[in-house]
């Protein structure tokens, strides 16, 4: 018998029980669960700041605009989050979200909204099982994988496109990124939509649970029955679902499809995850940090335009960000598990 497929009560992992609420928050875990939310005083931070530098940051129009920037790398963030989880890593996820676009855009005309999100997503659930069973059933590597997989949908982006822009024909293409309801953007809407289901499919579920515990110890997981291979799979799928829906989503922002749709979306959302506490050994994160990372991201990139940085120094405090969130991140977890040592 496949050990995928044995029919055993799976155990909620160490990292969940621990950090999952049974009934009211006393008040040390209260200031313990403060401790941790220095990703919330990051964008607070950041927020002051903003405030202080820029008369037009929290004009209705930049808030609005701020919102639509970061939704889409939102949504590739919460897929990346869902991977980091499991211990993996996905660096394909801005050559999918290219691809995805450009296909949803060009394939078939573009005449048909519809069909352009069905094929956006289908694209994106296609190479989820391509990378989720080379990565679960094979046994490669998921760096290697992604690797290869972001040279591949890169090259077919340029090969597709010729290198130039592909303008969709359907007139209602760019509807859900143009609509707002109450001042509110549909995109920043369904972004926050995805990530309250992401938050429950993790926290509240069977599945959630197996993801955790994959990520704090596949051999532990296997041994407590959890279907290893098949959730492994399940995650990559989900997760090209959602890259494949932030492609289109991309395309629709933009009211076109480019070649260079989706470019850094994968060290974006690496950091993202990273910045909002997540393990890059998988086991630990929140949704709330992802979603607070990208926020933190956002802001800065709005702020430096706002203040005309340079692109290039644009860049440079991208990068300056990354390590600090490493650095910060690295820390947090030397102080856990010697606090782990203490009790133990």
């Amino acid at each position: 018998m496949s050990h995928d497929t044995a029919p055993r009560t799976v155990a909620a992992p160490p990292a969940a029980q621990e950090e999952t609420p049974t009934g009211g928050l006393t008040l040390r875990r209260a200031g313990q669960w403060a401790k941790e939310q220095y990703p919330l005083y990051i964008l607070i931070a950041l927020l002051v700041f903003a405030g202080f530098t820029s008369d037009a940051f929290f004009s209705s129009y930049n808030m609005s605009n701020l919102l639509l920037q970061v939704s889409v790398i939102g949504i590739v963030t919460l897929a990346q989050f869902l991977i980091v989880l499991t211990g993996g890593i996905d660096i394909s996820v801005g050559a999918v979200a290219g691809l995805a676009g450009v296909l949803s855009a060009g394939l078939f005309g573009g005449g048909n909204t519809l069909l352009a999100v069905a094929v956006a997503i289908v694209l994106g659930g296609a190479i989820g099982v391509f990378n989720g069973y080379l990565i679960a059933y094979r046994g490669l590597e998921a760096f290697i994988v992604t690797l290869g997989m972001l040279a591949l949908g890169r090259g077919l982006v340029y090969a597709y496109t010729e290198g130039q822009p592909i303008a969709p024909h359907a007139a209602d293409f760019r509807t859900i990124a143009t609509t707002a309801i109450a001042g509110v953007p549909v995109l920043g809407i369904v972004w926050i939509v995805l990530a309250m289901a992401m938050a429950f499919l993790t926290r509240r579920t069977v599945f959630g649970r197996r993801v955790y515990a994959l990520g704090s110890s596949r051999e532990a997981a296997h041994a407590a029955g959890v279907p290893v291979k098949a959730t492994m799979i399940s995650v990559y799928v989900i997760a090209g679902v959602l890259v494949g829906f932030a492609g289109f989503l991309l395309a629709a922002r933009i009211g076109a499809a480019t070649p260079t749709g989706g470019d850094n979306y994968e060290i974006d959302s690496i950091a993202a995850v990273v910045i909002g506490g997540a393990s890059l050994v998988g086991g630990r994160g929140r949704v709330l940090g992802a979603f607070l990372g990208t926020l933190i991201f956002g802001v800065i990139s709005n702020l430096l335009v706002l203040l005309n940085v340079s692109t290039f120094l644009q860049d440079a405090f991208r990068g300056a960000l990354i390590i600090f969130a490493m650095v910060l991140t690295t820390v947090q977890f030397t102080r856990r598990r010697r606090q782990q040592t203490a009790r133990s």
